[in-house]
């Protein structure tokens, strides 16, 4: 998907993808059964869908924010065989004109592998900044949830992509709802994980919401469709409905983490049944 730019107020948002991934059809849909999420996307031979990774690039006017940083290029061979990772988000950064260098704020939803993972770069076998003069957030629960190394998810994170930014001091740990800068900040939307935080937008009477994995994509507005791999999947239906209450009074644009077409849309609601509209 190549770059879309929008403006929101003052700032301007431009979608910036790591390219695709090939991800476990059944995985991205839980329960729901595959004759039903396959007349929204067709699964290859091996059960596989193709999933998006997009990154939200703010332009403030007076700092340039990175929202996600996709898989990366730190993958083992064998992961980047069973996910087929295409690692673009730097060569689509720079298409808008922009050096890693030029960023000034990163900001993680939460920290599993395909949401940070171009956070750090390996440079002589150490993981370093990819963003060197960027201050990253992400929340402090996250962090140490993944510290824990549970047998349910320990293979979701990948130290090098955070650890290293937390030793130096680049990353800071948020341990509840925060203003970043003025007109971003992030609140906890627990469901995917406990501690998963959605970052909102606010300029000029307009706002955006990068919601991550509550709503992956345009083929998971139903509340009821949750992934496998969320760990809360009563939580995630809850916090739907929470979402949706806001999203929908006050015309909200949902950017969407994991759709391969649909960076970001508006919702709507008819009989109970939520979907995007035409922009």
């Amino acid at each position: 998907m190549t770059n879309q730019s929008i403006s929101l107020g003052d700032f301007e948002l431009t979608s910036i993808s790591d390219g695709n991934y090939y991800g476990d059809g059944g995985a991205f849909f839980g329960v729901v059964p595959k004759v039903l999420w396959q007349k929204r996307v067709q699964a290859d031979d091996r059960n596989r869908i193709a999933v998006g990774l997009n990154s939200v690039l703010v332009r403030t006017g007076k700092q340039n924010v990175l929202i996600e940083t996709g898989i990366g290029n730190k993958l083992p061979e064998k992961a980047k065989k069973i996910w087929e990772s295409e690692e673009k988000l730097l060569e689509n950064l720079h298409a808008t004109g922009l050096a890693p260098e030029d960023i000034h704020i990163v900001i993680n939803s939460h920290l599993h592998f395909d949401h940070c993972g171009w956070n750090t770069v390996y440079k002589d076998g150490t993981a370093v900044a990819t963003f060197p003069n960027a201050r990253y957030y992400a929340p402090e629960g996250e962090w140490k949830h993944g510290s824990l190394q549970l047998e349910r998810d320990r293979v979701s994170y990948i130290s090098d992509n955070y650890d290293p930014l937390i030793r130096s001091g680049q990353m800071q740990l948020l341990p509840a709802a925060a203003e970043i800068v003025p007109g971003i900040r992030v609140v906890p939307y627990p469901g995917h994980t406990r501690h998963m935080q959605a970052i909102i937008i606010n300029s000029g009477g307009k706002t955006a919401c990068y919601i991550s994995d509550l709503i992956p994509t345009t083929w998971h507005l139903d509340l009821t469709w949750v992934m496998a791999y969320d760990l809360f999947p009563l939580e995630v239906i809850e916090n739907r409905k929470r979402y949706y209450h806001h999203a929908l009074a006050e015309d909200w644009l949902t950017l969407f983490t994991h759709d391969p077409d649909v960076p970001w849309a508006r919702l709507t609601e008819s009989g109970g049944k939520i979907s995007v509209r035409s922009m």
